[in-house]
């Protein structure tokens, strides 16, 4: 038996017959032999140092029932193509430290039996060493709408992160972690802001290179200076507000929207699991498309407002107790953190400048005008 579409290294022995039919037999819930099945590689951003490969798997059984399931693996970020990109002054630390299997915390406890309702995990069938810190992860292929996320769904999706905020916030569960508030935050700064963008803004050659003069507004580079020289306060203002274990990375492609259930969603790809402040979760919903460039960064005005009000209700729901301050500091400040100084693209600045690569340019600088000048308004 033969994939029918070639996939680089055969990923690395996650599908051969015996384990794809253990691993389908599992699915359906009961023994099966296979009659045959396809490969379709997932297009993915090679910037998450933990997957090696998306995949989905399809096929029938002898029997004639028709099955699919989707494949991810994840490895230990030696084996990342973007390494060489990190600093030599941070790549070993991160190599010796960063949690490649950490996305597995959400099938275990403290993250799978506190989620609300409305919100799901994919069904996990097997998970399978392959060997060299490679591991295949065989979960559900969930069935997604294709419809665009408009301001209800937004809406939507901060409650159930609030809800989340609230399950994951008792005091036993944040000591767990065995890490302090703000972790997370914190290694993320220390490797890519300080390190890797805010030296940048010292740099008077980039800022008048084409790609960048001809999207950044006047004000924009003096603007992420000022910012940059209040992070620590920032940082230590988080770490005093209400603190829950977070979904880390929920922006809308890592809420998935089920055909069966159009109102509700299912998390995948959860990251920054340590304590942060409340709120956190809103930053990556609100840019996640933007960054991506599936939604204009025109849009944002008309999504933001919504977002702290609708986690707290949820928070509130679900027997939390953080204020409506709160939430709105944690979530801007973190927004501003962990986003405003690193979504200017500023590794494409070696690249022929295309017309395609400069709209790419004006939609990140509207993007970071927009975090700006929200991170500006922050008492």
């Amino acid at each position: 038996m033969a994939a029918a579409a070639p996939v680089a290294l055969d990923c690395w022995g996650a599908l051969d017959e015996p384990a794809l039919t253990g691993v389908v037999s599992t699915a359906l819930g009961r023994p099966v032999r296979l009659a045959g099945f396809q490969t379709a590689a997932v297009d993915y951003d090679p910037g998450s140092p933990a997957t090696g490969a998306l995949l989905r798997v399809s096929g029938t059984t002898s029997d004639g029932e028709s099955w699919r399931l989707f494949l991810k693996v994840l490895h230990h970020p030696r084996h990342w193509a973007r390494i060489g990109q990190l600093p030599q002054a941070v790549r070993q630390q991160f190599l010796d430290q960063f949690p490649w299997r950490g996305e597995l915390v959400a099938w275990e406890p403290g993250f799978a039996d506190r989620l609300p309702a409305g919100l799901r995990l994919p069904r996990l069938y097997r998970l399978a060493d392959l060997g060299d810190d490679r591991l295949a992860v065989w979960m559900e292929d969930v069935r997604t709408l294709d419809d665009a996320w408009d301001q209800a769904r937004f809406a939507r999706a901060a409650r159930a992160l609030g809800g989340l905020a609230a399950r994951r916030s008792d005091p036993a569960l944040l000591a767990a972690s065995a890490l302090p508030p703000g972790a997370g935050l914190r290694y993320y700064v220390k490797s890519r802001v300080e390190l890797a963008s805010v030296p940048i803004l010292d740099q008077d050659e980039v800022w008048v290179h084409p790609l960048l003069a001809g999207a950044a507004d006047p004000r924009l580079r003096d603007d992420l200076r000022t910012l940059g020289a209040r992070v620590p306060e920032l940082l230590e203002r988080l770490d005093s507000l209400p603190q829950a274990l977070p979904h880390g990375d929920a922006s809308p492609q890592n809420l998935l929207v089920p055909a069966e259930d159009p109102d509700g969603f299912v998390a995948i790809d959860v990251s920054f699991q340590t304590p942060h402040a409340v709120g956190f979760d809103l930053g990556q919903l609100l840019v996640g498309l933007v960054h991506a460039g599936q939604l204009p960064a025109a849009i944002l005005p008309e999504i933001h407002p919504a977002l702290a009000p609708a986690f707290t209700e949820g928070l509130h729901a679900a027997g939390g107790r953080a204020s409506l301050d709160q939430v709105a500091f944690g979530y801007v400040a973190s927004l501003l953190v962990r986003a405003g100084f690193t979504s200017l693209p500023f590794e494409r600045l070696g690249e022929p400048p295309t017309p395609e690569l400069a709209a790419i340019f004006r939609e990140r600088a509207a993007l970071t005008r927009f975090i700006v000048d929200l991170g500006l308004a922050l008492p």
